[in-house]
């Protein structure tokens, strides 16, 4: 069985994070090590939640795991709080990384245009730095604004501008790069109006080569599909996937797990049924 260790904060109640990585990378077949870098009693969508930094605790775990000589796979890093991280993030690569480990980036930090609470731009060009010695990077069209320096362009971008920024994501240093939150206003081939489309493009720097998956765009957003999408990702290339295939099944089980959601009228605002969608996600894995 292929083993990942997946290093982000866990909250508590919230659906995100650690909690949807864990269990979702265990439904599909592959052992999911973590490496908590924070304890909050919920997400930061909460008012008053409670949060404990883990800083100090990552540097003697990861200690202890090169003394038992622990082997992982596939590195899958998702929201990190500090510049100090960053570096423990590095560290950690060039520790248990290699060329029988994939690592994975989530450069979790902003989105709609924004940075979180707390971040900077310099943060942002220290996540680039961590990016480059990634494998895979899945950052959303925010963030690779950011941490490219460009203006973020909301809309009435083409297809060239798209590619453009893929290749020059992949001149961070990661090979493979997924930019999710792609929604072109008019069809690139026939030029006619698009509408209610959004999706995902990739760029494989090896191969030189673009591809593309869009899918319906659902009427809501929720805190934690990113995480949702990258967990499930991770998963499925650890099973041998495709990248291709690997974000189309990633971006389809979001989907389903929002439509589970909306299913109920009284339905969670916190997070979406990711739990009720997880069959459809084990048919598509075995």
């Amino acid at each position: 069985m292929k083993r990942i260790i997946t290093i982000q904060d866990i909250s508590c109640v919230g659906k995100c994070s650690l909690t949807v990585a864990l269990p979702i990378i265990s439904a599909m077949g592959v052992e999911a090590c973590v490496l908590p870098t924070a304890v909050l009693s919920t997400h930061t969508a909460f008012k008053g939640f409670t949060f404990r930094d883990l800083t100090q605790d990552i540097k003697p775990i990861c200690e202890h795991w090169k003394n038992e000589k622990i082997h992982f796979d596939a590195i899958y890093t998702g929201y990190l709080g500090s510049f100090e991280q960053l570096d423990l993030m590095k560290q950690l690569i060039d520790d248990f990384g290699g060329k029988d480990t994939i690592t994975i980036v989530d450069p979790c930090m902003a989105d709609n245009g924004k940075l979180y609470p707390g971040f900077t731009q310099e943060f942002a060009f220290a996540m680039a730095k961590l990016c480059s010695k990634a494998n895979v990077i899945v950052p959303n069209l925010t963030e690779a604004s950011f941490m490219l320096g460009v203006p973020y362009v909301a809309s009435g971008y083409d297809q060239a501008y798209i590619e453009d920024m893929l290749r020059k994501l992949a001149e961070l240093g990661a090979k493979k790069v997924v930019l999710k939150g792609i929604e072109f206003e008019k069809d690139q081939k026939s030029l006619k109006k698009v509408e209610g489309k959004i999706g995902v493009a990739s760029y494989d720097a090896e191969q030189d080569k673009f591809s593309w998956y869009f899918h319906k765009k659902m009427p809501v957003s929720f805190h934690g599909t990113g995480d949702i999408f990258a967990s499930v990702l991770t998963g499925a290339l650890m099973k041998g996937f495709t990248l291709e295939k690997s974000y189309s099944l990633a971006a389809d089980y979001v989907v389903e797990s929002i439509k589970a959601t909306l299913s109920h009228k009284d339905y969670n605002w916190y997070g979406v049924d990711f739990e009720a969608a997880m069959p459809y996600l084990v048919k598509r894995c075995f």
